[in-house]
């Protein structure tokens, strides 16, 4: 073989050695790169099982959703994915409340002070021609005919819309809840002594006033919240903690007749809880080290008779003020997309994250998503009316929205 033969050989075995190895790199790190991405659905979670507790072992929080691509389109009526949603105010409004007709929304415009509701037909009516400038704190009536409500400079009034009467409370007094009859109030009375501090229960004209316990330095651990069933009107977070475990507390339920109700043992700090409507159980959230510091959600028996039974972790990150009961077995809830761990314990900073809507079956003990709003906001102060096709709620600007849920 001639030294020219040699060199060509030499120079074409080079060049094919170059492309051989530009192939293998283009194979082994650019193909994939440049492949066409896959279209990503939204994730629509499947029904989960809400786990028992057991001796208080959380459960394990179901995935929220992932982000939805622009090519879903919205659906009118949730169906588990992205839903349309329809803002019923302009502004933003405040101390909303489903109405006693099950299908009307009344609430506080503090731009005019007045209080309106929204009937079934989507009107918008005013409760009242009076005006109550500056309300702060509004508590209503079971039937939702009758507001409490606190005013800055201490002014506490219960005003009944439909006899268009007002009575005046002691401007000592205030963290007022109705009673499920709705003919008394209970509140705090704060005197300047702390030895005369007491939880007082009164008729709903300020007379009959009957001290039911003593507050002492601890007013602000005692959360009035009056049960259904008239067993129970508050819960002091009085305990000290147990050495055993810094999450682990117990929350004293108070009665009205100074009952001795067991304590509720739960597994975390700011304990804040909703009451079913037949008060047969307590929904609460509370935030601990086994669920990264995130709310974590719980359902316990809370009967006099059944206080602490069955306690069961439901799975679901949010806080219990984003959840209403639909009936004796179901619950619906807010819970945020992307929550992060620590949330728990700075919730100011995250109060706005957009959230799903999800539904709790305590029967079946079943979770399911139900919604992903349109327009990604927070849902707040959840109300669902009597026949469950409408879903009322409150979004990140305080504008109150509407979401049909058949």
């Amino acid at each position: 073989m001639s030294d020219r033969t040699k060199k060509l050989l030499l120079v074409g075995g080079f060049v094919l050695s170059v492309f051989a190895i530009a192939f293998l790199l283009y194979w082994l790190f650019f193909k994939g790169a440049i492949a066409p991405a896959p279209t990503v659905e939204p994730t629509v979670e499947g029904t989960g099982e809400l786990p028992t507790s057991g001796e208080g072992a959380p459960g394990v929080a179901p995935e929220g959703p992932s982000g939805t691509t622009g090519l879903q389109e919205a659906e009118e009526v949730a169906h588990g994915g992205l839903t349309q949603t329809t803002e019923l105010t302009t502004g933003a409004v405040y101390n909303a409340v489903l109405s006693g007709d099950g299908a009307s929304i009344n609430y506080y415009n503090a731009v005019d002070g007045r209080f309106y509701t929204i009937n079934a037909d989507g009107e918008v009516v005013a409760l009242s021609d009076k005006q109550f400038p500056e309300a702060e704190n509004v508590e209503w009536n079971k039937d939702s005919e009758k507001a409490l409500i606190e005013f800055p400079d201490g002014t506490n009034i219960i005003y009944d819309f439909s006899a268009e009467k007002q009575v005046t409370l002691p401007e000592h007094w205030e963290d007022f809840d109705f009673s499920p009859t709705s003919d008394e109030i209970i509140g705090k009375s704060i005197a300047l002594d702390e030895s005369n501090r007491y939880l007082v229960i009164a008729s709903d004209d300020g007379s009959q006033v009957q001290a039911i316990a003593e507050l002492g330095e601890n007013e602000d651990k005692v959360d009035v919240n009056w049960s259904p069933n008239d067993q129970v009107v508050a819960f002091a977070n009085t305990a000290k903690s147990s050495s055993s475990s810094l999450d682990r507390h117990i929350i004293y339920p108070v009665g009205k007749n100074q009952e001795n109700f067991k304590g509720l043992v739960v597994e975390g700090l700011n304990f804040d809880s909703l009451w079913s409507p037949t008060g047969k159980q307590l929904l609460y959230s509370v935030t601990g080290d086994y669920s990264n510091n995130k709310p974590l959600l719980w359902v316990v028996d809370a009967t006099a008779s059944t206080m602490g039974e069955n306690r069961t972790s439901l799975g679901l990150n949010t806080w219990v003020d984003k959840c209403t009961w639909s009936s004796a077995s179901s619950v619906y809830c807010g819970v945020p997309i992307d929550l992060p761990a620590n949330a728990g314990l700075q919730r100011s900073l995250y109060q706005d994250k957009p959230d799903a809507l999800y539904k709790l079956d305590l029967t079946s003990n079943k979770a399911s998503l139900v919604a992903i709003p349109e327009e990604a906001t927070s849902m707040n102060d959840l109300w669902v009316s009597d026949d469950e096709s409408m879903l009322y709620f409150m979004n990140s600007s305080g504008q109150l929205e509407l979401l049909k849920l058949k």
